[in-house]
């Protein structure tokens, strides 16, 4: 399928127009103030404000939001992210598992998802935090899901084991795109380490599904995106999420191209077709997107 290439009036660019599906209504409802109330009440950190998500207001009003664990500041300056770069970044804060396990059960949240900011000043590179936050968050909250959405420890699999030892239900980590746009895209992260720690993490069987994601509108072609599809369905991820890149600030990449929904379709139809368990493929979607709908049509 061609790709819908931005718009040659420049104008028309200049004015940020987007297409028709790039456009969503605002939600209302009581329970976005509600949210966002609760998570400043517990001073905590969502990737949902950090990172600009376009889902944020929607994701709020149903009474749910991504934990953004060990800070706000990142070590890595992604082409792609928004969220805040340091090369010291804060120490973790000790009551950090507590604020966010009381924030769960505030929220009612049954399935949670937790990601956190990369710290590769940290030794462990943050791996004990993250393990600690999970018991936390499983001795105050009865009968809850975990779904983690790490880094990938800059390839320190001990650092991987401190994680994956708490068994959480989803363990996450995103290839985030194609190989040969990663380098341009991602800072230090490898598209050959991210699959062969997704590769590690399935194969240990201390986890139930395995899951990654890509963006598109990057500059990648279709047969680029099928060839990542293939390997991560090669390295093991029981679920792939694909979504459409957005620029959050003028920093950041441009987007390339605006992929049409029918492309998206077409990514989905070809994951199942190599025996992806589950493939969750639109313009808005990221990777913890409705994930406890996925979690619970597993």
């Amino acid at each position: 399928m061609k790709l819908n290439i931005l718009p040659e009036n420049k104008e028309e660019e200049k004015l940020g127009r987007f297409p028709s599906y790039l456009h969503r209504p605002i939600p209302k409802g009581g329970n976005l103030f509600k949210t966002n109330a609760i998570l400043e009440k517990y001073g905590m950190n969502t990737v949902c404000e950090e990172a600009k998500c376009p889902n944020r207001m929607e994701c709020y009003s149903k009474q749910t939001a991504t934990f953004l664990a060990l800070g706000k500041e990142c070590t890595r300056n992604c082409g792609f992210c928004s969220i805040d770069f340091s090369k010291a970044p804060k120490a973790p804060e000790e009551d950090e598992p507590i604020r966010l396990a009381l924030s769960v059960k505030e929220l009612g949240l049954k399935h949670v998802v937790i990601t956190m900011v990369a710290r590769d000043d940290l030794p462990d590179g943050g791996a004990l935090q993250i393990a600690k936050i999970v018991r936390e968050v499983r001795a105050q909250n009865d009968s809850v899901t975990i779904e983690l959405l790490t880094s990938d420890f800059a390839g320190n699999f001990d650092s991987l084991d401190l994680v994956l030892n708490e068994r959480p239900e989803i363990f996450n980590h995103n290839i985030e795109t194609v190989r040969e746009l990663t380098p341009r895209v991602r800072h230090k992260a490898t598209y050959e380490r991210t699959l062969a720690l997704l590769s590690y993490v399935k194969k240990s069987n201390k986890t139930t599904f395995v899951k990654s994601g890509i963006m598109v509108g990057l500059g990648e072609t279709p047969e680029q995106v099928k060839e990542t599809i293939s390997d991560l369905h090669h390295a093991g991820c029981d679920i792939i999420t694909i979504g459409h890149y957005l620029q959050p600030d003028q920093k950041k990449l441009r987007v390339k191209a605006f992929i049409p929904p029918e492309q998206f379709k077409a990514y989905e139809d070809y994951g199942y077709s190599l025996g992806v368990k589950h493939m969750y493929c639109g313009p808005f979607v990221r990777s913890s997107y409705n994930a406890h709908e996925i979690w619970y049509k597993k």
